[in-house]
Formats: structure tokens, C-alpha cells, sequence
């Protein structure tokens, strides 16, 4: 398979670079739309080139060598102006003229794309928000936490400090693809406790679409896609860097992360390196007990970018390791210590990834080509570092595009994408069985724009081959049955645009979606030290099937942005783990000491998933936004008439931020803000209890300073000001969910904590 996956690269590498391309300096100037005063400064971007330069003086840019032919969505951005994204035919010897209009919101159009084809987000039907590098920085532990703060329709499963699993409109697991480097990120998701293994620093902005993106990604992406997207390279001749720096009061958490860049005549590389540690969190009832964590990140990135397109190697090494609190009813939950040495148990990941991101260029055609490896090890360490539990996983996948020439208004897209996955087990306990896991799929999608409207179409089909190897223990007896299942699916999606004005627009989606069941849904039979229970799969179980409609209407002035969302999930075959009739396993250790564990056996039912989110933000004058989002999601297990399990609160986040000009410092704001997580009754009782509302105060204030000409970021946040006690709905931890045996049993949320930080970008140019 990787010499065949080798094999292809470079017939195709070949065949192109046997042809020439025309090539063209691009250039263009930027203005003021009222005034037609030149704007200095501002950011010229061509996403599907990975190209970025700034303005000068004069207002002017140039992009140097590219591509004589081919359509391609450029965006421009600009501090107090609204963002523009526009079509441009690099044929046309027309001028190239942007003139932006002044606003207190710059943002209100963006460029989306990790759909398949890029556009600006009025033209694109998905719902999507995209977060910015500044928006990533603050208070969080990892990037879904920063993530659920600031998206709507977007929460978090967490397990202590240190793992957050994605949650998007109630769905999560292996319903939520996370993409890196163009490549789907495979770090085992089926875990409770299995979080996405990243660094949280590394992305340039992130964009979270909400809603199936089965046909472009296959199965897995029924409830959505969080796509991080690299940074930019710098201009042509120039050198580009950032430090990166803070300190949380609450966990000790210090995070220090280094980035350095370059582009000399086309040649483009990329080095980060980032630290995290941090010590037990501190609770209004005292610090939990071995909740520390430390983390270790390296990546790097080399390639051309060139008239025929880009190439760009990129590499990473992800470390982490976290502490465990093992604690049953009667047990001590909390402490005083501050120690950053971890205990027993903990959790050791290490994830390896190597990605070759191709965009080939074809006049008025594309290829794009990502290539993946990933190796994932993840160590579950109970009593020394001898492994109890070791899951050792790679993975090759391809992922190819292919652009057709548009034709009558029609663009047409064509995709296949394949993935092996080999799992082992190398520890001293088992509980899922090795495997291996075959997919392959292939899509076509059509768009077309005419007047103010826009529809897109598409179809896919899938085909997923899961074999889990039988196992007996010493004495003979089974441990893995074994399974050997292959799924299919045909599915297909429709998006339709339509553009009122320039500040209203409306963007509808329809289509059906499935995942196949993964390897520990259908062999898993042990103890899962990582959430302290006894697991057991069903190798019968069936693929889910999804059935979904969404509908969102934006509106965007110089006063009042803001968006509203509603979405039906009908899911046939839900899959999920329960503990319906109190069962519990005992397992006697290598000590000959009988332990009892929650007996999660996993089940299908059929599940309705509703919901409604949105955004308001109000600017009485510019330098004031009120800042507003709200989600809401209601699930039904309809087979049981009863709701559906780990389903996030209702949540209003509130915030007042203020922008005033101080002169001698720049991007100057203060905030504050309330956080209003609303109870969640709605549960299933038979192994879950209600959840209670809470109100969360937050505030912060940051600026920019020149010294010199070298700018520095300074900011401080601080979040749960009032120290309030509570149990997050979708914390591993809380009561009921912790332990069957006593469900009063369970540990607070992380207390009151202030952030301190510090942002250095710089660079060179010649």
C-alpha cells in the first residue's frame, strides 16, 4: 500500500514538471472605498496558493510568480475596515483595485476552506466560524478548549485539566474530524479520555464547521470538521517569527512556544517548538489530586512554492503526559500540593506525523494531493512505567482533488481519499484487539453561482473493511472473539446560497451521512484504566446513518452582526455505552487483589438531534462591542423514549469589550464578561444524573506596545473570577458519571484563574 501510495506521487510528480508554466507578477493596490487613500499595511491572501504579503506604503502589493492562468479567491484584511473576498481570473490584464469599506467588525467575511471548494462564507452553504491565532491565545489548557469557548454549537467532554474531546451539536468521538495539515488526525478517538493530539500554538486560524461533512471527508465527519490551517509563509526574501509566552495562577500552567519562518526565492520552511507543565488545578475545595500534565511539541515544514503550485513536507512530534486521579466513594479527591511531579496512574501519548501537501497546477485545473503517516502510542501507566494498557497505531492515508475546468458556470469537483490503519497491542492488559482498518471513497460535487444565489450538489460512495484478530489468554480461554465486518455507503449532500444584500444573507444544507463502527464499538472486553471501567463491544453492530437539514440566516452592518442557525440530526443506529442496569465486572490483579468496575456494555438506538445556535454582537459606537453567543441542542434516544446520554447544557456566553484609541499604544481592550451554563435535566437516568446551571464571570485587558519598531503583546485574562463551585455537564468527572456506585461522587471544575501573557512577532525583511 505505501509503495503504491509512493508510486502515484511521483508518476503525477513527474508528469507535471515535465510541462512549463506561463508565469506573471500579480500586483494590485488596496484603498480606502470612501476616501481612495492607499491603505498601508493591509494582508493580500491567496489561500489555495498558501501566499500572503502586506501592503506598502503606497497601498501596493505584488505577488512574484505566479500562475499566468486559473480562478482563484483572494481575500483582503485590514484593522477597522470589513474584510473583502473576491474572485479573481488571473488572465484578465484588468488592474487589480480592492477598495475596502470602513467598519467596527472586520471579520464579518471570511475565507472558508475546508469545504470543497474555496469561498467566501456568504457563498458557502456550511456553517462555519473561523478563530483566529490572536482569538487561540488566553486561559485554555489545549486547542478545543480554546475552541469551545468561542464557537457556537461547539462544546467540550473533558477528563481534569488536560484532555478535551470536540463536541459539535451534541455529537462527538468519532463523529467530529479533526484535520491538521490537510490530513485527518488518528489518535484512537473512541476514548473518553482520548483527546486530539496537537499543538494548540501551531495553528495560523482554525475554522469549525458545523453539520455532516461526509462527502467531502467520509465517514466520521457526521457532526462536523475542525480544520487548523498552518500559518502563512512570509513575503518572498523575508524572515518571520514569533515568541510566545504565559502563566496561569490556578495550575502553574506555563506555556512558552517559538516559531521561526522563511521564503527565499520560492523556498519555504517553518520550525516551532512549544512547552506546557503545569501542576494538580485548584478547585473551590482544594487542588485534585495527580491532575497535573506536561506537554511537548516539535513540528516543522519544507517546500516550494512555485508558478505550477506549492509542495510543502511537513513533520511533527506531540508528547503528553498526564496524571490520573483513581478514587472510588470514601476516597480522598483533593489536596494541597502544588508538586509537578506525576504520580501514578497517568497516561504517556506520543504522536508522530509526517504530511506531503501538494497543490499542482493545471491552467485552468488543479490536483490537490495530501499524503499522510501518523504513528500514535498511547501508554496507560497504573502502578509504575511498565504500560498496563499500550495501544501502538499507524496510519497512511491519501487524500486527492481533482478541479475541473468550470464549464457553463459549473464548478466541478472529483475526489478519492484512502486509509490503512494497523493497530497492536503491546501491553501487559487488553481491552480492544489489534486491528486493521481499511477505507476508501470517492465523491463528486458540483457549484454553481448566478446572480445572488449559489448551489452546490454532491454525491459519495464509501467502503470500510474492519478485521479485530481473536486472542486467548494462558489458559486457552478467549479473550478477542474476533470480528472481520465491511460496511458500504452511498450518500449525498445539497447547499443552496442566496445573498439579500450586502449585510443580509440566508444558507440552507440537506443531505444524508454515515460512520461505520470502530474497532473498540465492536471488540473491546477489559478494563479501561483511563475511565476506571470494565468495556464490551457488540461485533454485530451496524453503521450509523444519518439524516440531517440545517438552516442559518447572517446579518452583517456597521452596528449589529450577527447569525442564527437551526439543525435536525435524525441518526439511525446511534451507537453509545451504557451502564443501563447498574452491572459491574470484577477482575482479579497481578496482586491477586479483586477489583469491581462499571460494566459499560455499547448498544445502538435510534437518535433526533435539534437544536438552534447563533451570534449577536452590538456596536453602539466603534470602539464598543457587545458580544453575544447562545447554543442550544435537544436529544431523544427514540428507541427507549428517553433522552440521549452526554449532551451539553444550553449556554449564553455575554461579553462587553471595549476598543478605545490610547495613543502611544496600539490594539488596546478591556472585557468582560458572564458565561451562563444552563441546567441540564434533561439526562438519562439510568446511568446519569441532572447537572445543575451556574454563572461564570470572566474579564481581561491587553494592548500592544511599540518598542522601537519591535511590537509587544501584553494581555491578561482572568476566568471564573468568583471562584464558583460546579460540575460542567459534560465533565468525565461530575457526579454520576464518575461512579455508578455513589452519584454524589464526583470533582469540581478548575477555580478562579488569571492568565498572564506575553506575544513577540518579528521579522526581517530584504
Amino acid at each position: 500500500m505505501k509503495l503504491k501510495l509512493l508510486y502515484c506521487f511521483i508518476f503525477l510528480l513527474v508528469q507535471f514538471t515535465a510541462s512549463a508554466t506561463d508565469v506573471i507578477d500579480l500586483k494590485g493596490k488596496v484603498v480606502d472605498a470612501k476616501t481612495n487613500e492607499p491603505l498601508a499595511g493591509a494582508t493580500v491572501s491567496i489561500p489555495d496558493l498558501r501566499l500572503a504579503v502586506a501592503t506598502n506604503l503606497n497601498g501596493e502589493f505584488t505577488f512574484r510568480s505566479i500562475p499566468q492562468r486559473g480562478r482563484f479567491v483572494v481575500q483582503v484584511q485590514y484593522v477597522s475596515y470589513k474584510s473583502l473576498t473576491q474572485t479573481i481570473d488571473l488572465s484578465s490584464q484588468a488592474p487589480l483595485v480592492f477598495a475596502l469599506q470602513p467598519s467596527v467588525i472586520e471579520a464579518h467575511e471570511v475565507v472558508i476552506t475546508g469545504t470543497p471548494i474555496t469561498a467566501g462564507s456568504k457563498y458557502n452553504s456550511t456553517s462555519a466560524t473561523v478563530v483566529t491565532k490572536d482569538q487561540l491565545q488566553g486561559s485554555s489548557t489545549n486547542l478545543i478548549d480554546a475552541l469551545a469557548k468561542q464557537v457556537p454549537g461547539m462544546s467540550q467532554i473533558t477528563t481534569s485539566q488536560a484532555i478535551s474531546k470536540p463536541v459539535i451539536r451534541g455529537l462527538s468521538y468519532n463523529r467530529v474530524v479533526t484535520l491538521n495539515d490537510g490530513v485527518k488526525q488518528q489518535g484512537q478517538q473512541w476514548g473518553d479520555e482520548h483527546g486530539i493530539e496537537m499543538d494548540q500554538f501551531s495553528a495560523g486560524r482554525v475554522e469549525v464547521l458545523r453539520g455532516a461533512a461526509s462527502l467531502q471527508y467520509g465517514s466520521d465527519a457526521l457532526g462536523g470538521v475542525i480544520n487548523v490551517i498552518d500559518p502563512p509563509t512570509p513575503a518572498e526574501g523575508n524572515i518571520a517569527g514569533e515568541v510566545l509566552t504565559n502563566y496561569s495562577t490556578n495550575n502553574g500552567l506555563s506555556n512558552t512556544s517559538v516559531m521561526l519562518s522563511g521564503n527565499e526565492n520560492g523556498f519555504v520552511w517553518r520550525g516551532r517548538g512549544s512547552y506546557q507543565n503545569a501542576y494538580s488545578y485548584n478547585t473551590p475545595a482544594g487542588r485534585v489530586i495527580n491532575s497535573g500534565f506536561n506537554q511537548t511539541n516539535a513540528s516543522g515544514m519544507l517546500g516550494v512554492n512555485k508558478p505550477w503550485g506549492y509542495s510543502h513536507l511537513n513533520f511533527s512530534y506531540y508528547k503528553n503526559n498526564v496524571g490520573f486521579l483513581d478514587a472510588e466513594p470514601g476516597d480522598p479527591l483533593y489536596n494541597t500540593s502544588t508538586s509537578r511531579t506525576l504520580d501514578f496512574p497517568r497516561q504517556d501519548i506520543r504522536h508522530y506525523k509526517v504530511a506531503l501537501n501538494n497543490n499542482f497546477l493545471f491552467g485552468s485545473s488543479s490536483l490537490k494531493l495530501d499524503l499522510g503517516f501518523q504513528k500514535n502510542q498511547r501508554r496507560e501507566l497504573e502502578e509504575t512505567s511498565t504500560p498496563n494498557l499500550f495501544f501502538d497505531m499507524n496510519t497512511y492515508s491519501l487524500d486527492a482533488k481533482y478541479y475541473l475546468p468550470e464549464s457553463n458556470g459549473w464548478h466541478p469537483v472529483i475526489g478519492v481519499s484512502s486509509a490503512l490503519s494497523h493497530s497492536v497491542n503491546l501491553g501487559e492488559e487488553l481491552l480492544i484487539p489489534a486491528y486493521d482498518e481499511f477505507s476508501t471513497g470517492a465523491f463528486v460535487y458540483l457549484k454553481k453561482a448566478w446572480d445572488k444565489n449559489t448551489f452546490s450538489a454532491g454525491a459519495r460512495y464509501d467502503f470500510i473493511s474492519n478485521k479485530g484478530k481473536a486472542q486467548n489468554n494462558a489458559e486457552g480461554e478467549p479473550i478477542f472473539t474476533g470480528f472481520d465486518n465491511r460496511f458500504s455507503n452511498v450518500s449525498g449532500a445539497l447547499g443552496f446560497t442566496h445573498i439579500f444584500n450586502d449585510d443580509l444573507s440566508f444558507k440552507a444544507n440537506a443531505g444524508t451521512a454515515f460512520r461505520a463502527p470502530n474497532p473498540a464499538e465492536l471488540g473491546s472486553n477489559g478494563v479501561h484504566e483511563g475511565t476506571t471501567r470494565y468495556e464490551i463491544g457488540d461485533p454485530n453492530l451496524s453503521p450509523e446513518r444519518s439524516y440531517q437539514a440545517d438552516a442559518t440566516l447572517e446579518y452583517g452592518s456597521g452596528f449589529v452582526t450577527g447569525s442564527l442557525g437551526i439543525y435536525e440530526n435524525y441518526i439511525h443506529n446511534y451507537i453509545y455505552a451504557s451502564n443501563t442496569n447498574k452491572e459491574q465486572t470484577t477482575v482479579v490483579g497481578e496482586d491477586g487483589q479483586s477489583r469491581s468496575y462499571d460494566t459499560y456494555r455499547y448498544g445502538q438506538v435510534n437518535a433526533n438531534l435539534y437544536g438552534f445556535e447563533g451570534n449577536l454582537t452590538l456596536h453602539p459606537v466603534s470602539f464598543i462591542h457587545f458580544e453575544n453567543t447562545f447554543s442550544y441542542t435537544h436529544a431523544q434516544n427514540e428507541t427507549f423514549d428517553r433522552p440521549l446520554a452526554l449532551i451539553p447544557a444550553g449556554v449564553l456566553h455575554n461579553t462587553l469589550r471595549f476598543e478605545p484609541k490610547v495613543k502611544g499604544i496600539k490594539d488596546f481592550y478591556f472585557y468582560a464578561g458572564i458565561d451562563n451554563f444552563f441546567r441540564q435535566g434533561r439526562v438519562d437516568e439510568t446511568f446519569e444524573t441532572a447537572a445543575g446551571g451556574y454563572t461564570l464571570l470572566n474579564a481581561g485587558i491587553g494592548a500592544t506596545f511599540n518598542i522601537g519598531k519591535q511590537p509587544l503583546k501584553l494581555y491578561v485574562s482572568g476566568s471564573n473570577l468568583t471562584n464558583k463551585a460546579y460540575y460542567d455537564a459534560l465533565s468525565r468527572l461530575r457526579p454520576g458519571r464518575f461512579s455508578q456506585e455513589d452519584p454524589t461522587f464526583g470533582i469540581y471544575n478548575m477555580g478562579r484563574n488569571i492568565t498572564f501573557g506575553v506575544y513577540i512577532p518579528f521579522g526581517t525583511n530584504r
